[in-house]
């Protein structure tokens, strides 16, 4: 599937460039705004991959859509005629990924544009494996206490314990962390 793209800018020129470039390379261009305020709007309903974002669009500025869509699944790429400190470091305060300089050419802005939309996804599968990783411990940490809990409860082993935990998940179709949680509540189970 082919990223999906929100392209704003107020020079339908610009817009129509991009759009055939994008295009054309195999991208989804999804919707085209010339206000910053009907960008913000196509963002938060369409939730596309990648936002390209003018930086001076009547309405909202690019840096504040940035600001406003942070928390979302959308890159945001500001498009800049200028390359100013300031500038720089308020869109990185706002959460935008990278900007381009304009006027760009299709050989510079495909593999800018191919990096950045990797790096976002690769976060993206590097933050779900971390939360795998938490919950499984978490989990572990909670089975732990039931055992225990049990085991002092019922006065069986530690084995006992848990394969009661697991048998109960399994017999009630839970994960074994809830069950243990139930335990920990000190409601009653198998």
């Amino acid at each position: 599937m082919s990223a999906t793209i929100v392209i704003a800018d107020d020079e339908s020129i610009i817009r129509l460039d991009l759009k055939e470039i994008l295009e054309s390379a195999g991208y989804d261009v999804v919707g085209e705004a010339a206000r910053g305020d009907e960008a913000l709007a196509m963002i938060h309903n369409l939730l596309p991959d990648l936002a390209l974002l003018d930086v001076k669009m009547p309405g909202l500025d690019g840096i504040e859509v940035a600001r406003q869509v942070q928390g979302l699944r959308t890159t945001v790429v500001l498009l800049t005629a200028f390359s100013q400190r300031d500038l720089i470091e308020s869109a990185r305060d706002a959460g935008v990924s990278a900007y381009l300089v304009k006027p760009f050419r299709s050989a510079e802005l495909l593999p800018k544009l191919a990096r950045i939309l990797n790096q976002s996804s690769e976060s993206g599968n590097e933050e779900a494996e971390a939360r795998a990783v938490d919950d499984k411990i978490e989990t572990r940490e909670v089975v732990q206490q039931a055992k225990i809990r049990l085991m002092a409860d019922r006065g069986v082993s530690e084995d006992e314990a848990f394969t009661l935990i697991q048998h109960t998940a399994m017999r009630t179709r839970s994960r074994m962390r809830d069950v243990a949680t139930t335990v920990l509540r000190g409601e009653s189970i198998g």
